[in-house]
């Protein structure tokens, strides 16, 4: 479209030329606006020792890591990691009858915001595994062959916010089953 606009041939009506300058000029400002706190974000992940932990792991970016530790309360204050995956909303309903456990769809209450970095995470993943044919991690692999993208997706998504918990919890980094 720059190049529409720049070049003088063109046969584009002058308001149109106008307009395309104007959302041209919008999307130049609002991508310096988007970029300028990512840069920040990412040279904190560098030098900050629990967001450099937390994106050791895959399909947690800088930003991902960011709003965990700006969102997330002291994960010291949840009793499991199970709790802390609640919290967030990435575990399945609960309906117990007579001692007999019953597992229903993930309630998608909590922090969405934390929950839909972490869902994008797991997706960036599992398009990963698919584009290579497998993955090094035989859990993951088995459910994307098992299960379709969206299920696979949330279920990834909770084992990362678990392995969020424990590696902030117990101060470990990153190291695969």
């Amino acid at each position: 479209m720059e190049n529409a606009l720049e070049d003088q041939t063109s046969d584009l009506p002058t308001p149109v030329g106008e307009m395309g300058t104007i959302y041209i000029e919008q999307i130049a400002r609002l991508t310096e606006a988007i970029e300028r706190p990512a840069d920040q974000l990412e040279a904190a992940s560098k030098t900050d020792a629990q967001l450099r932990r937390l994106c050791t792991i895959p399909g947690i970016s800088p930003v991902s890591a960011g709003v965990v530790a700006a969102f997330a309360p002291d994960l010291d204050t949840f009793d499991s990691r199970r709790n802390f995956a609640a919290w967030i909303g990435l575990v399945p309903r609960q309906r117990s009858i007579g001692g007999k456990i019953r597992l229903g769809s993930v309630s998608k209450m909590g922090q969405t915001d934390i929950r839909r970095l972490l869902v994008v995470g797991a997706m960036s993943v599992i398009r990963w595994v698919v584009r290579k044919g497998g993955s090094a991690n035989r859990w993951l692999a088995a459910l994307v062959l098992r299960k379709p993208k969206m299920a696979t997706a949330v279920a990834l998504a909770n084992k990362m916010a678990r392995m969020i918990w424990v590696m902030t919890t117990k101060q470990e980094n990153y190291r695969m089953a």
